[in-house]
């Protein structure tokens, strides 16, 4: 019995491991960045999920929204830090039109200020239990990010519902107007799974050429 209840509980992780291998392998080759996961964007409204965060990331993140058609791209989500008091305020101040309800969901932080490398893994493995939920219930069409630590644990677990083919959404990063050499870690994270990579400045998008610079978006 034991050496039939072992030869399950192998042959079982090998096909998990096997059955992720072959959706992440089938992302990177035909589903990341590829036109036909935008074939239902102008068709219906489109529930965007925005990351928000302290030092700048707000504000951008909501400059970018207000330049968003609200017809196209509505209703709009927004995900911060529990701890981020700053970022709620400035999105209860906001002017978008579509706004009439504004949803605020919070998931523990990646990452404090000067908090060490060591116990960040610990933290962000903590914020990505509590993203589960969040992503799972709300499935959003396209997730907006610009670099927040928040934005991690998020966009992670939408690659990974999109890699076991629960839900698709597109990761869509808008690297920070302040990042002019060279990305930031979230950047450098997401760059190789997020759908759309934009970058505000010319040279970078010669550096990373999987970005696209369509100039200044903030």
């Amino acid at each position: 019995m034991l050496i039939m209840f072992l030869l399950l509980l192998v042959g079982s992780v090998s096909f998990v491991i096997f059955y992720l291998m072959h959706r992440t392998i089938h992302f990177f080759v035909f589903q990341r960045g590829h036109p036909a996961v935008h074939r239902d964007f102008g068709t219906r409204p489109q529930k965007v999920m925005v990351i928000l965060g302290s030092g700048g990331h707000t504000a951008e993140a909501l400059c970018l929204l207000e330049r968003m058609d609200p017809e196209k791209y509505d209703p709009v989500v927004f995900v911060l830090a529990e701890t981020d008091t700053t970022s709620e305020a400035k999105v209860r101040a906001t002017n978008r039109k579509s706004l009439t309800e504004i949803k605020l969901l919070k998931i523990p932080r990646s990452r404090e200020v000067r908090q060490s490398w060591l116990s960040t893994a610990w933290t962000t493995f903590y914020a990505i239990i509590y993203a589960f939920p969040v992503v799972y219930r709300e499935k959003p069409n396209m997730i907006l990010c610009n670099g927040p630590g928040t934005c991690i644990p998020v966009c992670l677990v939408a690659w990974f519902f999109t890699v076991i083919g629960y839900h698709r959404s597109i990761l869509t990063f808008v690297e920070s107007i302040c990042r002019v050499k060279s990305l930031s870690l979230s950047g450098k994270i997401l760059y190789f799974i997020a759908d759309i990579f934009f970058v505000q400045y010319e040279g970078l998008s010669k550096k990373y050429p999987r970005s696209v610079f369509l100039g200044r978006l903030v």
